[in-house]
């Protein structure tokens, strides 16, 4: 379960002014996508950690190349198949007539990135264009549904044991204000390591033991010399998005993905692994007005986070595929 302080201080990324989230998720298996919309733009940047990534549109985000707003950003399982969902994203933007003018078109700008949730269900099923538009139909300025749904719906954590050991992720999302300047982060975890409570240091969800009910402890099963199960680059990958409505340049945007990282790495171990595509955007609408400090922006994006993290774990719900279960966090 969550812990009660993370429960009551949650928030949500859509109380960044200036921020809608919508989900779109797949009924016929495990699968779906979300859509982070910054309607009047937003200034961005981006960090990819993980070594197996599946990404869109993340060169225009680097502080030496031109573009300097981008208006949504996609989320999706499905794979480097699920890129395509942004796709619907795009059209959605142009019938609305928003995007970067571009001579006499307008042209909607939208990065992306996805995770490996094919091994649940019919790999053909996956999300397309037609589901990144209805996640931005859904899209509203209320707290987003979490747990498994949206891009959350087929992700799973803790493989490196092998699958049949591995545990229910999700996607979550959390906020922290201060001094009148809001960072929130919506991210969805489908990490290969162990997902862990970083305020107690207690282990959450990831790889369980033989006896199905307890967990192993990735960390210290692997410093005891346990091999892990070979694994897929690219087969695992926690995505996200930090936005904030602070002032920020291109390159202070590109810094806060950066360092929001570090949430990452507080919550999930091992995290950036060979076999992750790890990749966190950071959107700043600067619908505030001002800013604060780096340092402090900072702070503040590694800890939503993390807490992003944890929610998503302790919303998740276990599922069921003929004789395989993914327990959730709240079953053991």
């Amino acid at each position: 379960m969550l812990p009660d302080a993370l429960q009551s201080e949650a928030g949500a990324i859509t109380r960044v002014a200036g921020i809608e989230v919508g989900h779109f998720t797949e009924t016929r298996r495990p699968t779906g996508c979300t859509v982070v919309l910054a309607r009047a733009g937003a200034v961005a940047g981006v960090d990819v950690r993980g070594a197996a990534p599946g990404t869109r549109e993340t060169d225009l985000l680097h502080p030496s190349n031109v573009v300097e707003q981008v208006h949504a950003v996609l989320l999706a399982g499905g794979s480097a198949f699920g890129l395509d969902a942004a796709s619907g994203v795009m059209r959605w933007l142009d019938e609305r007539e928003i995007g970067i003018q571009v001579g006499p078109a307008r042209v909607p700008l939208v990065p992306a990135a996805v995770l490996f949730d094919l091994p649940l269900g019919d790999p053909r099923i996956r999300p397309d264009a037609p589901a990144g538009y209805a996640a931005c139909e859904a899209a509203s300025r209320e707290a987003p549904a979490e747990g498994c749904v949206g891009a959350g719906t087929g992700a799973v954590v803790g493989k490196i044991f092998g699958f049949d050991r591995a545990m229910k992720g999700g996607i979550g999302s959390a906020s922290i204000t201060v001094d009148g300047v809001t960072v929130g982060a919506i991210v969805a975890c489908n990490a290969l390591g162990d997902v862990i409570d970083p305020d107690t240091g207690r282990l959450l969800a990831g790889s369980r033991n033989d006896d199905g009910h307890t967990l192993r402890d990735t960390r210290r099963a692997l410093l005891r010399g346990e091999e892990a199960k070979p694994m897929l680059a690219g087969s695992n990958t926690t995505i996200g998005v930090i936005a904030t409505d602070a002032v920020l340049t291109k390159v202070q945007a590109s810094r806060l993905a950066t360092v929001g990282h570090d949430g990452l790495a507080r919550a999930i171990n091992p995290v950036h692994t060979q076999s992750d595509g790890d990749t966190l955007f950071a959107l700043a609408t600067g619908a505030s007005g001002r800013t604060l400090g780096m340092m402090t922006l900072g702070t503040m994006a590694a800890e939503v986070t993390a807490r992003a993290v944890v929610r998503a774990i302790a919303a998740a719900r276990g599922v069921t595929l003929g004789a395989l279960h993914l327990p959730a966090a709240g079953e053991l």
